[in-house]
């Protein structure tokens, strides 16, 4: 196979930084799907002296492990093309087998090291899924630091008999020992705390006292971070997955002054950014209550208790749920949140997509191209879409739309087979065969755990005034978990950097 000219350009300038030479321990045949791969294989092998090729017996056919010449197994195996969002993975993969030390913080290195037993991690990724390379790459991490991890990645496109034996309907969906693990965009310290135990309380006793502590990672957060920092404070952030809901977001083009970015990429750069100031963040952390003492008390799920001065509440949104009968019991058999991610998954099948906003007419476009046929059910009488959108899928043969209808329940046995709705003009009820239910009626703050604690509308949006102070003296709040009338990207950055100067402004008063 023939790699684009720019990417090839890319990839020879990751290649100088090879530190020792590489192996490619291949399992091979003479199908179709082996010629491509070891097509790939020969391909990047030409372009480096540091690396060769040979023949090694792997469990899948095709398959290839990386290794460092002369060094035991590395644990790092890849089944089928590691292209698409996959093939970053494949770089950084052979880089840090090559000796090229991992971008991990050292208290997380501390942490994968000291697992002191085997655990083989299988990973199933499609190539268009932007929330698989995470997990690939964190696993790849942890097999390179500690030699009783091994890890591959299966691209579900070339191993679909084993995708549809063992009923797997999202990705990333991981394995541990033959026994699902886990699904879904995770970091590395999520997944280090599920192989290895979560942080202790302990390990938080000599955090002191903060400025400003941030509890959050999205484009709120990120920005109280940035500005409190700038203003010479001390300041913490807690975050469980940095990046918040914006990792989810594929096609970014509404920032200005950047014509086009996507999520990932967008808040990388925002850590990065982040990490240029003295900001201690404190990943993988979940908050689970605070209180007013005579400074303000944030308690983590771990039991230990942070202190600040003042607090940015930046906890974002989550995917709204329709909390009809069996979305929770099918969730990831069937039912999914991630068009772009699980979509491949319904290659060719019957699919629904509940909610009729842009991101449901975006996810009914993108699945037509994949599925035989796309049910859009809207609520209302009308869509909500841009009219460009509905424009699009009018054109499109295989998409119904089903307006004024109000989906009753989905049903199935070890996976989705159909659901039912009503229409709500007859209040008829009328059935769909289906494999696929892709929820898109957009979000709900992540404040559950608020009540009583601050002011919340009856959505749950935390109550802010033009400051981003809440009804607790000495926090404040901003981004998608508040009660600002638009959910933007950028308006989110601007109201984290309100939030954090109206928390300077609150210090310098008391």
């Amino acid at each position: 196979m023939a790699l684009d000219t720019e990417i090839k350009a890319q990839l020879a300038q990751y290649l100088e930084l090879l530190e020792n030479d590489v192996v490619f321990a291949a399992h091979l045949d003479e199908s179709e799907n082996s010629q491509k791969v070891r097509e790939f294989l020969d391909e990047i092998q030409a372009m480096s002296p540091k690396i060769s090729l040979v023949d090694k017996s792997l469990t899948r056919t095709p398959s290839f492990m990386i290794n460092q010449k002369g060094q035991a197994d590395s644990g790092v195996e890849f089944a089928g093309l590691p292209l698409g969002h996959e093939f970053t993975s494949f770089i950084l993969a052979l880089l840090q087998v090559g000796g090229r030390k991992p971008k991990v913080e050292e208290d997380v290195i501390r942490r994968i090291e000291k697992i002191n037993r085997p655990l083989h991690f299988e990973t199933y990724v499609s190539l268009t899924c932007h929330n698989c390379p995470d997990v690939v790459q964190s696993l790849n991490i942890m097999s390179v630091l500690n030699p009783n991890i091994s890890h591959t990645m299966i691209e579900g496109g070339m191993f679909k008999d084993e995708v549809d034996a063992k009923k797997i309907m999202a990705v990333p969906t991981v394995f541990l020992d033959g026994e699902e693990f886990a699904s879904g965009r995770m970091s590395i310290e999520q997944l280090v705390d599920l192989a290895a135990g979560p942080s202790s309380a302990e390990e938080f006793e000599d955090k002191g006292l903060f400025d400003v502590l941030v509890v959050g990672g999205g484009p709120s957060g990120s920005s109280a971070a940035i500005y409190a920092a700038r203003k010479g404070i001390r300041t913490g952030m807690v975050v469980e997955n940095f990046g918040g809901q914006v990792m989810e977001t594929v096609g970014i083009e509404n920032m200005i002054g950047t014509p086009y970015t996507e999520g990932p990429k967008l808040m990388a750069q925002v850590e990065q950014h982040v990490k240029e100031y003295p900001v201690e963040i404190m990943k993988g952390q979940r908050a689970k209550d605070i209180r007013k003492t005579d400074v303000v008390e944030v308690e983590l799920e771990n039991g230990a208790v942070l202190k600040a001065k003042s607090v940015v509440l930046a906890l974002g949104a989550k995917w709204r749920n329709m909390n009809v009968p069996g979305e929770q019991e099918f969730r990831n058999k069937g039912v999914t949140y991630c068009p772009h991610c699980d979509g491949p998954l319904f290659t060719g099948k019957k699919v629904a997509v509940i909610g009729g906003g842009n991101s449901g007419i975006e996810a009914a476009i993108d699945l037509a191209g994949l599925a035989e046929h796309v049910y859009v059910l809207e609520f209302l009488p009308e869509l909500k879409a841009d009219q460009v959108l509905q424009d699009r899928v009018a054109k499109l043969d295989n998409i119904t739309v089903l307006k004024n209808v109000a989906t009753k329940d989905i049903v199935g046995s070890d996976e989705v087979t159909g659901l039912n709705y009503v229409d709500r003009t007859t209040n008829e009820e009328h059935h769909i065969d289906l494999s696929g239910v892709f929820v898109q009626i957009g979000l709900v703050p992540n404040t559950a755990w608020l009540k009583d604690r601050v002011e919340l509308t009856n959505r749950g949006e935390i109550i802010v005034d033009k400051h981003g102070q809440t009804s607790m003296p000495g926090v404040f709040a901003a981004g998608d978990c508040t009660d600002s009338a638009y959910k933007q990207i950028i308006i989110s950055m601007g109201s984290g950097a309100t939030a954090a100067l109206g928390a300077f402004d609150y210090l310098i008063r008391q």
